[in-house]
């Protein structure tokens, strides 16, 4: 799965660059969250912009990735449009996750809360 990722201050920005999220990469998905959590990240920006289809595996592998971080972490999700935010909507996902507009809306808010 192509991906980039940046540390702003205590948040971490992981762009997403594919443009399908489904069963194929939902796997990759999962290891990329867990992985990243695993290892102390706690504040997560998930950049989906390139993102223009996902399917229910990959909404199972961001719930995932939602449960591990935990009610003490973040997991917060940015730029999803068209059927991703359909999606959101529809699974009534976008009243669990922190949706924003961008990851640089997400991230203004999540740095002024530190």
């Amino acid at each position: 799965m192509k991906f980039s990722e940046k540390l702003e201050g205590a948040v971490l920005v992981l762009e997403i660059a594919e443009p399908r999220l489904e069963a194929s990469n939902a796997p990759d998905l999962r290891e990329l969250l867990l992985g990243r959590i695993e290892n102390g990240q706690e504040q997560i920006i998930l950049d989906l912009k390139h993102v223009k289809f996902m399917d229910s595996s990959a909404l199972g592998a961001l719930i995932g990735g939602l449960k591990k971080i935990g009610p003490l972490g973040v997991l917060a999700l940015a730029g999803a449009s068209g059927a991703v935010s359909q999606l959101m909507q529809l699974t009534r996902m976008d009243k669990v996750f922190r949706l924003y507009p961008s990851a640089d809306a997400a991230l203004i808010e999540m740095v002024s809360k530190e």
